[in-house]
């Protein structure tokens, strides 16, 4: 798996999460807050911007869309940007963010997210690159201008659309 090559050790009972910006709710949840929203399991498809995918993911955690609807983005609002605990960050377009299959996930085929794949909590996006799926997911900015993130001040695309090979910008 890809990441800065710092895999930060967030034992769910140490695990915070907070949204600000251009919301009207804004948020700090605990690992209960968050497991107290309704639970949703999505099955999709993964992609790496370095050419593999994995088909048939078992995903469960908050969909975006309750997520959302939780923090009431504000009409100024066109871009989250995502911070991992590990330092790294990426930003969405929220109309990507807000599709249907897009989740903040906990668990992975069934068990626990692995501190490996960005456990305890990541978000997955799937009809984007991988490289749009935070790790170790700590905190979302709601914006109303697009802040480009760690891969993307690197070259890659804003976006990340796969089926366009939007790898770089």
């Amino acid at each position: 798996m890809l990441d800065l090559g710092n895999q930060p050790n967030i034992a769910p009972k140490d695990w915070t999460f907070s949204v600000a910006g251009h919301v009207t709710h804004p948020i700090k949840w605990t690992w209960n807050d968050f497991m107290a929203q309704p639970q949703e399991t999505v099955t999709s498809d993964i992609h790496c911007v370095t050419a593999w995918s994995r088909f048939d993911n078992l995903w469960q955690g908050v969909s975006a869309r309750h997520f959302l609807d939780v923090v009431k983005p504000k009409p100024t609002a066109k871009f989250l940007i995502f911070h991992g605990y590990d330092g790294y960050t990426t930003n969405v377009p929220i109309e990507h963010f807000a599709a249907s299959d897009t989740i903040v996930v906990h668990s992975w085929n069934g068990a626990p997210l692995t501190r490996e794949h960005g456990g305890p909590v990541r978000v997955v996006i799937p009809h984007l690159y991988f490289w749009k799926s935070t790790k170790w997911l700590k905190y979302v900015l709601f914006n109303d201008n697009e802040v480009p993130g760690y891969w993307e001040v690197r070259g890659y695309n804003a976006v990340g659309d796969p089926w366009r090979e939007e790898r770089y910008g």
